[in-house]
């Protein structure tokens, strides 16, 4: 008898070491660094906010079978935001064919739920730009949404060579900033308005509450606003990866820069020469042509000034 529980307990460790050498070996693109607080501990409640739980209802799986965008622009949306997708395919979005925009959603919420839908739908036939995921649209959900586009990247574009998280409100400077990433590093890469002295919310009625027992450290690692950041393309299989060791905090920037902490990469500032200005500007910004044409993003552009501005930067950007 006890040489039967010695053989069934070699047999169960050599099942148990299998799995994990195998999970390690299809999921990860890297081992997990040694320190071991770098990693936040999975528990119950982060496993029932899995993005890897969730699924497309919209999908565009096809964009890229057959082409390698340079930069791919992902644009988190509201299904009702209609006016910000079109206003954003008329203007930076429309430069050429080195370039791939698509906008993800989430489902509508009640009670216009329904005609949402469909109008959803037939934006979707028309442009093929959608990817609609199958959760609420609402503040709380952008990290789960963050996640979902990260993983549709890895999944349906990974000859993509760089990409860029930009909300739908943002002015992008589209030229400079292809020009710009032709010198930039194609791994291991991310940059954008560099925060890093980031520190947890305790107010209740803040609007980026954290909690403590959510998230007990007193600071944030370095992290890049979530108003727009661009990356290299490989990044995104393993922020996917990366992601199964952190608790959700629903502040999707802070928990992208979570995960980069796992992974051991640190954010790169982006600046102009000789003043050492930003490239990434999320503060509002009067418009000024040739202050616009040394950035690569300016914060607070609703859909009516981005097409009025853009038609003046387009066609005199370069007389800068």
């Amino acid at each position: 008898y006890s040489q039967f529980k010695v053989c069934v307990c070699v047999c169960v460790c050599v099942c148990v070491c299998v799995c994990v050498w195998g999970d390690m070996t299809t999921n990860s693109t890297g081992d997990l660094p040694s320190s071991h607080t770098a990693v936040t501990t999975v528990s119950i409640e982060y496993r029932l906010v899995d993005p890897q739980t969730y699924r497309y209802l919209l999908n565009q799986p096809s964009v890229c079978r057959h082409r390698s965008p340079f930069l791919l622009f992902m644009v988190p949306v509201g299904a009702e935001d209609a006016a910000a997708r079109e206003a954003i395919r008329k203007t930076w979005s429309a430069s050429g064919r080195d370039t791939l925009t698509l906008f993800f959603v989430g489902i509508p919420q009640r009670p216009q739920m329904s005609a949402l839908q469909q109008k959803l739908e037939e934006e979707s036939r028309q442009h093929a730009d959608i990817v609609q995921m199958n959760f609420v649209d609402n503040y709380h959900n952008l990290t789960i949404k963050t996640m979902m586009m990260m993983r549709w990247l890895a999944t349906y574009c990974p000859g993509a060579s760089y990409a860029m998280k930009v909300d739908a409100d943002i002015f992008v400077n589209v030229f400079y900033l292809i020009q710009w990433l032709r010198n930039s590093p194609k791994e291991n890469f991310i940059t954008g308005s560099v925060i890093q002295d980031g520190r947890p919310r305790r107010k209740p009625n803040s609007k980026w509450y954290v909690s403590e027992e959510l998230y007990p450290e007193e600071s944030f690692p370095s992290y890049v606003s979530g108003a727009g950041y661009v990356f290299s393309a490989d990044l995104a299989a393993r922020i996917s990866w990366a992601s199964r060791f952190v608790r959700v905090i629903p502040l999707e920037d802070v928990y992208v820069g979570l995960c980069l902490r796992i992974l051991g990469v640190r954010p790169v500032y982006a600046y102009s020469l000789p003043f050492f200005r930003s490239l990434f500007e999320i503060k509002n910004l009067k418009y000024d042509r040739c202050t616009f044409a040394k950035l690569i993003i300016a914060n607070g552009f609703k859909a009516p000034k981005l097409l009025r501005v853009w038609q003046d930067f387009a066609k005199s950007h370069e007389r800068c």
